[in-house]
């Protein structure tokens, strides 16, 4: 490993005289192609200084007290850099100027110890407009990181100017590697260990952001809804067992709206409201993207809310937890012969694809009923929907052209 040098040179500004004729000596440090230049408070007169040999010339009836008091200024600044090196911590050129002057040198920040100041702010937020779920997955991605610099580094803690691109590359192979985990779900771990690095950045405990040459390795994920068969079985299959017929209630009913698990769990009559074209609208906030939703409530939907309709009760449908939801779905899978992985997601899928885009509702107006934050996303997500969409249309086309 090269070992960057340190360079130490006197300079003046002979244009720059005072009324005696004088100028100031001014020393410029070099380091790592930075530079930090300040006033040796010595004035000399710039015909006596001789810039090659770095000294005032012995013409000059002061050469003797100047050119000892440079000697001195230059040793101090070598052992603030030979101090510094020793502690072999990342340093910069400013570090060096300031340990010469005497000023005590800034702590070192390390990486898990930003991410608890991180967590910190964060946490204060939830129920504000940060969710709960939100700040434990940064804890997640936390103790990931911890066991990353045990792994390799054998120690607790790594110092976060010590972080470049061979730091987060290292620590993606170590999640893939030796955590077994999916390119899908590591994305989101470096996605939210790189908003830690930003908020380092932004509070200038790091000067260089390590992410500028990183590159993701993007994941095409299938969109997997129902299509209008197996919808039309599920909506007509009737269950003996109520938990059953309560959660393909549910489920159809999230088909023809939208709702992911936490707005369809919170839906209340309050979120009802009827609008100026005299249907029927659910008003909610989408805890995702914090972004009020305004759906229209298509008859499927209301079949099911009329079903579930209590005077005495404010929610609108049954409460159960997520987990419960998904392992019934999957009784009702084997049990109607659908073979897709049933999960309550594939309601709002299905939702945006079957209902909405298969009956060529743009999808500008899509995305705005699933609440995306932008529209990019609604189009990665559901692009190949659009097009094969078109491409039927097209053989329907080609049909009649013949």
């Amino acid at each position: 490993m090269t070992t960057i040098k340190l360079y130490i040179r006197f300079i003046m500004i002979s244009n720059r005289l005072n009324h005696r004729g004088l100028t100031v000596i001014q020393c410029r440090l070099t380091y790592n192609k930075k530079r930090k230049v300040f006033s040796t408070g010595l004035f000399v007169n710039p015909k006596y200084w001789n810039s090659k040999k770095q000294k005032l010339m012995e013409v000059s009836e002061q050469h003797e007290y100047v050119n000892a008091k440079l000697g001195l200024v230059k040793n101090k600044i070598n052992r603030a850099f030979l101090f510094l090196q020793v502690k072999e911590t990342e340093f910069n050129v400013t570090d060096i100027y300031d340990h010469y002057k005497g000023k005590p040198l800034k702590k070192e920040m390390g990486i898990v110890e930003i991410f608890d100041l991180h967590n910190e702010r964060i946490f204060k937020l939830v129920g504000k407009e940060m969710l709960l779920a939100t700040y434990e997955r940064y804890l997640l991605v936390q103790k990931h990181l911890k066991n990353y610099i045990y792994w390799k580094f054998k120690a607790y803690e790594r110092p976060v100017k010590s972080l470049k691109l061979s730091f987060i590359n290292d620590f993606s192979y170590y999640l893939k590697a030796e955590k077994n985990m999916q390119q899908i779900t590591l994305n989101k771990v470096i996605q939210r260990f790189r908003k830690v690095i930003k908020f380092a950045i932004g509070h200038d405990f790091l000067d260089k952001d390590p992410f500028i040459l990183y590159k993701v390795k993007t994941v095409k994920k299938e969109i997997v809804f129902l299509n209008a068969e197996e919808l039309e079985r599920l909506e007509k299959k009737v269950f003996k067992i109520k938990r059953l017929q309560v959660i393909k209630d549910c489920f159809i009913f999230c088909c023809y709206t939208g709702l992911a698990f936490k707005e369809m769990s919170n839906l209340k009559k309050t979120n009802i409201e009827k609008g100026n074209d005299g249907f029927s609208w659910i008003k909610i906030k989408r805890q995702k993207t914090h972004k009020t939703l305004s759906i229209p409530i298509l008859p499927k939907a209301q079949e099911i809310i009329d079903i579930y309709y209590s005077k005495d009760e404010e929610k609108l449908l049954p409460n159960i937890s997520n987990q419960k939801f998904n392992a019934y779905l999957k009784e009702i899978a084997d049990v109607t012969g659908i073979t897709k992985n049933l999960t309550h997601h594939i309601a709002r899928k299905t939702f945006a694809s079957n209902v909405l885009l298969f009956y060529d509702v743009p999808i500008e107006i899509v995305s705005e009923l699933l609440g995306h934050s932008k529209m990019a996303i609604t189009q990665q997500s559901y692009g190949k929907v659009v097009l094969k969409k078109v491409s039927e249309e097209m053989k329907k086309l080609n049909k009649k052209l013949k």
